[in-house]
């Protein structure tokens, strides 16, 4: 009976172990996805910032030409 309850352990922490290992390689899926979507955003917020720029400077210009008229 001793023999069946160390079987029955031994077979758990290898189920634990085997959970473990899944869990670290989703954990470093998620933070690669994570790191690639965090350079993902930074970039979209320069590209905004570089539109915003654009957007105020062609309506300096406009503002500019409306004063000349």
């Amino acid at each position: 009976m001793a023999y069946l309850d160390i079987d029955r352990l031994e077979k758990q922490v290898d189920e634990l172990i085997a959970c473990c290992r899944r869990l670290q390689q989703e954990n470093q899926i998620l933070l690669a996805r994570q790191e690639s979507l965090a350079a993902e955003r930074a970039e979209l917020i320069e590209k905004n910032e570089q539109a915003r720029q654009r957007i105020e400077t062609a309506l300096a210009r406009l503002r500019t030409m409306e004063d000349t008229l």
